[in-house]
């Protein structure tokens, strides 16, 4: 079975919109300045949710990477 490495890069400004995307696999920091991913390896059952959060992120912070193996 296919996986991704998903994560959030420094870029991000806290916007909350992956969150609402994907509440699945994303949430925000104590202080709420910065998106976290609380699985960092998904199936590809889970990428579509994933990939949604990523396209809607104004700063493009998000990055999802196919891991190799």
């Amino acid at each position: 079975m296919p996986k991704h490495k998903v994560y959030v890069t420094d870029e991000c400004i806290g916007c909350n919109a992956c969150v609402s995307a994907c509440d699945e696999n994303f949430y925000m920091n104590d202080d709420n300045t910065k998106a976290k991913v609380k699985k960092d390896v998904i199936s590809d059952a889970e990428l579509a949710k994933n990939e949604e959060a990523k396209e809607i992120c104004p700063v493009e912070a998000i990055k999802i990477e196919k891991v190799k193996g």
